[in-house]
Formats: C-alpha cells, structure tokens, sequence
C-alpha cells in the first residue's frame, strides 16, 4: 500500500477499503454509505441435526441455537463479515448483533440479555464482579481481543485537502478552547495552507461509547495541559455538538461545513470525509491507516489476569509511521457460558472469529491486525473455555 503524501489518501484507501466492506452484501447499491446497520442480516434455516459439531469449510459449527449479541459499532464492519461467513458454513445458526454502541453492549450482556458483547474498551474490575450473577457455573466475564485499527479525525473544510494536528491543538478544539479554524496553533501546524476564517463544530458521541474511552484516553495521554479531563465512555467536556454513533457522528461531520469529529476508520473512508493527519513528535505526521495503526498496536503491552486479555496502548509513542490514536476491540463473554442452551454455538462462534479464517482479510474492512502473541492468547483462551 502506498504510503499517503497528500489529501488524496481518503480517497484513494476508500476505494480499496469500501470494496472490501461491499464484498459482505455484494458491491451494489445494496450498502449505505452511512455505515452498516445496527443489526448485519445473518439469516439461515435451523437444522439441528446438520449444524451439531459440523465442519463446513474449514468453519467447526457448534450445536444449532439463535445468538443475540450487542455492543460497539466499531466491529460492525467486522461482524457483518464474520456472522455472513459463519451462518454460512454453519446454517443451523442465526447470529443477530446490535450494533448499539460499547456501553449499552456492555449492559445489555450484564443483565443476561445477550450470549456476548462487543466492546472497545475493556470491562472494569466492578463490571467483571458484576458479571458473576449473568455466567453461570462460578463464571465471570472475560475480554478476548479480537481486532484493532485506529480512530480517525474526520474534518469539513472546503479547500483544505490536507490538514496537520497535534494533542494539544485537538485538545482545545474539542474542549472549546479553539474556536476558529485560522486559529494560529492550526495555521503553524500547516505551514503554506490557507485556512478560512470559519468557526469550528466539533461534534462527539452522545452514546456511551468506547471510541470516545479511546479517543479520550489518547488526549489525556498526550495533552494532559489543555484536557482537563479522564477518560470515559461518556464524553463530558464542555461544548460542542452530539451525535449518536460512529454512523451518526461520521454523517453530522459529512454535511457540516466546518465541523470535526472522531470515528473509525472505515466510517470515513466510507463517507469520503478528509483525515487528519497526527503530529506526534516523529520525523513526519502519521497518517491514519491500517499499517500505521497495527505498527502503534504491536506496541501494546498485554494485561489481565485469570483468561481476561486486555492491552494497554500507547498512546504516546513517536515511533515513526506509527499513528497513536487507536482502539482495540473485544468480545466480551462468560469463561463458563451464560446460556447453557448457546453456549457451544457461541464459543464455535468465537473459535472462529479468532481464528485463521476469522482473522483473514479484515484489513479489507478497515481493521488493523493484532500482535501474534495476542490473538495466540486469546485462541488458547477460548480453547481453555469447557
């Protein structure tokens, strides 16, 4: 993949990027430029007898049973792929996945509504006690990386093609603190740029959220001076507008002039909204890409204990091309199932999506690989699972 010198990047790993996401519902007028759907079809006829331990190509099918699972939208591209795949080989199973954002996945898997949640940030120690009274047999929740890419800063500025920020410039913005975008912190980052006299709109989630955990991890990471703030699921700084989702918050930015707002990346390369370059102290800007995402990631440290795998990022590396504003995304299960009845389709379900097959090809939907030792991990933690 070329590496991005100019504001032609978006453009240019759209096509690629958009393709791959369109090989799930067929490269046709069938998918939405606003992102996928809050529930990716994943049809199929129960047949019990032909699903129960079957192995079609290559996929090993758990006993037929219907799965509800929610949570985050930044694996919707993921899920949709994966769900397709598997109820294909595996048609016995209907896999129905929410996306309804990390926060309320989370809820909706504590109170025992779902087999399992996605996730973009890991469950706290509270949540996990929690957990206890939804797992069955003495279990509790466990967080099993499954993909990672990064968080891009989308922009509406007419004539600017190419726009350089740093931490503690994005920080005001989105805390208020700069207002205008020929504001000279901007214009020094982007030196022979002409930048309008246009007031910024900085829009956020309205949902909990565990892109804006990330994305607020990295500012309080990076610029602790101008983000007075912790980091959370819940965005809590003054000012600016809202929007719920990465659908929603990617479509606000698309059709206002001037505004800016923080979702993945395959929510601005399907909506054709300018990135944002990062300034993070290295030779060059980093732009947002799969390859400068898994680079950051591989630099991640593994945490947790007792079969829960959670990474802590780095959201300060300089490291060149590696860009620092990532997320890593889980699917968060009981080590001992919830629902007795869904239990071997879930965890058939999940061998899968950590496995070769799982893994294969998601860099066409905008996902950044994870370390080898980690989605190692996770496959021995899901094998260790009875």
């Amino acid at each position: 993949m070329k590496h991005p010198k100019s504001g032609a990047y978006p453009l240019a790993l759209g096509a690629a990027a958009v393709c791959g996401v369109l090989v799930l519902t067929g490269c046709g007028a069938q998918h939405k430029a606003s992102g996928p759907s809050s529930s990716p079809p994943a049809t199929s006829t129960p047949n019990a007898t032909a699903n129960a331990n079957a192995n079609a190509g290559g996929i090993a099918c758990g006993k037929a049973a219907g799965l509800q699972a929610s949570g985050s939208t930044a694996q919707q591209y993921a899920m949709r792929f994966w769900i397709k795949n598997y109820t294909r080989a595996c048609p016995g199973t209907r896999i129905t996945y929410d996306g309804n954002g990390s926060g309320a996945g989370q809820a909706d898997f504590l109170h025992g509504r779902t087999a399992f949640a996605g996730s973009d940030s890991a469950l706290s120690p509270a949540q996990i006690t929690r957990s206890k009274s939804a797992c069955t047999n003495g279990g509790h929740a466990v967080d099993l990386p499954v993909v990672g890419g990064p968080i891009a800063v989308g922009y509406h500025v007419k004539g600017v093609g190419r726009l350089v920020l740093d931490a503690p410039t994005l920080a005001k913005i989105f805390n208020s603190q700069i207002t205008t975008w020929n504001d000279p912190a901007i214009a020094e980052l982007n030196p022979g740029t002409t930048l309008p006299k246009m007031p910024i709109r900085p829009f956020h989630r309205s949902d909990a959220s565990g892109t804006t955990d990330n994305f607020t991890s990295y500012l309080s990471a990076t610029a602790a001076g101008a983000w007075p703030y912790p980091h959370g699921k819940q965005w809590v700084a003054k000012g600016g507008q809202s929007a719920k989702g990465s659908s929603g918050l990617a479509a606000e930015v698309k059709q206002t002039a001037g505004a800016i707002g923080y979702f993945e990346l395959s929510y601005a390369i399907d909506n054709a909204i300018p990135m944002t370059a990062i300034a993070t102290g290295a030779s060059s800007p980093v732009d947002p890409n799969i390859i400068n995402a898994s680079k950051a990631i591989a630099g991640a440290k593994i945490t947790g204990t007792a079969g829960d795998i959670t990474l802590a990022l780095d959201y300060t590396t300089k490291a060149a091309n590696a860009y620092p504003i990532d997320m890593v995304t889980y699917e968060v299960v009981c080590n001992t199932g919830n629902k007795p009845a869904t239990w071997p389709a879930t965890k058939a379900f999940l061998t899968y999506i950590a496995g070769q097959k799982g893994q294969q090809d998601l860099s066409f939907q905008g996902y950044a690989t994870l370390p080898a030792g980690v989605i190692n991990k996770v496959r021995a933690g899901i094998n260790s699972m009875p």
